[in-house]
C-alpha cells in the first residue's frame, strides 16, 4: 500500500503547490504507514524531481515523454503506475482538473475536491472539504477501494522532512492524441494561483490608464495583480487577471481589494484569502463585511499614501 501524488512541473520546474501536495501525501502516508511515490509528466531534470525527497516522497516516476495535457494519455499511464496505491492526491491546478476526473472514472472509485484536512481516518478515508464556493465546510467519507483527493489552494502548507528519493524512468504505452502547436505563457508576473500576496482592482479605478499604481503597489510588495469581472469585460485588463466564481478562484495570505464593492461572485473566488484588506470610498460596499481591514478613502489618495510608506519602510 503506498500513496501516489501528481507532481506537476512549469518550464521543467516544481511550484510551491507541487510541494504542498507532496506535503500532504507525506503525511497522508504516515497515517497508513507507508511510503510516497510520486508521478511526474514532461522533462524535468534528475537534480529539480529530487527536491521532492525534501518533502517526504520516497520515489519518483519520471514521464519526460508525456504531455501533461493529454488528459487521457495522462490517466492511463496513472493507470499503468497505480501498483498498491490506495490513496491518489493532486493540488490545485488546471492539469490536475482534466486528468482527476477522468482517472476517477477509469477506476470506478470516488473523488473529492477543495480538501483542506489530512484524513481523519483512512478505512474508509474522510476527509473534511470546502463546498458552495468557500461558504461552506464538508465532511465527506470515500467509500470505495482506492481514493482521490485534489487540494485546496494554499490550504495544508509546506513541511520539508530533509529526505531523499529515488528516481525511475517511464513511459507510455500509447501514442498522445493532443498535440500542442503553439502556446503564449505570461512570463514575468507571479502567477495568481500561487501568489501569496494579490492587488486586484475594480471599476472604482475609472479606466486602464489609472492601473500603473496598481501594479507599482503590486512590484513593491512582490505580489500578483488581479481584477474584478467587469474590469475585465470591459478591457481594462486581460481576462487572465479575473478572479472571482467565473474566473480564477485564489487563496493567497493576503489580497487587497482596490475599488471592488464585492459582489457575490466576487467574494466567492477571494474568501479563501487569509487577510483581506479593502479600499473603498462607499462605507456600505458589501466588501467591507467580509474584509479582515477596510479603508474607507478614495483609491487615488490612499493607494499613493501606501506606496510612499512602503517605499520608506522598504529604504
Amino acid at each position: 500500500m503506498s500513496v501516489l501524488v501528481y507532481t506537476e512541473s512549469w518550464k521543467g520546474k516544481f511550484r510551491k503547490s507541487t510541494f504542498e501536495a507532496v506535503s500532504y501525501a507525506s503525511e497522508t502516508a504516515k497515517l497508513l504507514a507507508t511510503d510516497v511515490v510520486a508521478l511526474s509528466f514532461g522533462e524535468v531534470t534528475d537534480e529539480e524531481l529530487n527536491k521532492l525527497g525534501n518533502y517526504g516522497a520516497s520515489k519518483v516516476l519520471s514521464a519526460s515523454g508525456v504531455n501533461k495535457g493529454d488528459s487521457q494519455q495522462t490517466s492511463n499511464l496513472f493507470a499503468e503506475n497505480l501498483a498498491d496505491a490506495s490513496i491518489i492526491i493532486f493540488a490545485n491546478s488546471y492539469a490536475a482538473k482534466m486528468i482527476a476526473p477522468r482517472l476517477a472514472i477509469k477506476l470506478k472509485v470516488g473523488i473529492a475536491s477543495n480538501v483542506i484536512t489530512v484524513p481523519s481516518s483512512t478505512s474508509p478515508v474522510t476527509i473534511t472539504r470546502k463546498a458552495f464556493s468557500g461558504k461552506a465546510i464538508e465532511k465527506t467519507v470515500i467509500n470505495s477501494e482506492k481514493a482521490i483527493l485534489t487540494l485546496a489552494p494554499n490550504a495544508f502548507g509546506l513541511v520539508e522532512c530533509g529526505g531523499n528519493c529515488s528516481i525511475e524512468k517511464i513511459s507510455s504505452t500509447e501514442n498522445g492524441r493532443v498535440t500542442i502547436e503553439g502556446k503564449e505563457v505570461a512570463s514575468g508576473k507571479v502567477s495568481l494561483t500561487e501568489a501569496e500576496i494579490i492587488v486586484s482592482g475594480g471599476r472604482g479605478l475609472k479606466g486602464a490608464e489609472n492601473w500603473g499604481m496598481i501594479e507599482e503597489l503590486a512590484d513593491l510588495l512582490g505580489a500578483a495583480t488581479a481584477c474584478s469581472k467587469p474590469v475585465a469585460d470591459i478591457g481594462w485588463r486581460p481576462h487572465g487577471e479575473h478572479v472571482g466564481q467565473t474566473g480564477k478562484a485564489v487563496a493567497p495570505n493576503l489580497y487587497i481589494a482596490i475599488g471592488i464593492s464585492g459582489a457575490i461572485q466576487h467574494l466567492a473566488g477571494v474568501n479563501s484569502s487569509k487577510v483581506m484588506v479593502v479600499i473603498n470610498t462607499d462605507p456600505e460596499a458589501p466588501f467591507f463585511k467580509a474584509a479582515d481591514y477596510g479603508i474607507v478613502g478614495d483609491a487615488f489618495e490612499v493607494v499613493p499614501k501606501l506606496i510612499e510608506e512602503i517605499k520608506k519602510f522598504k529604504n
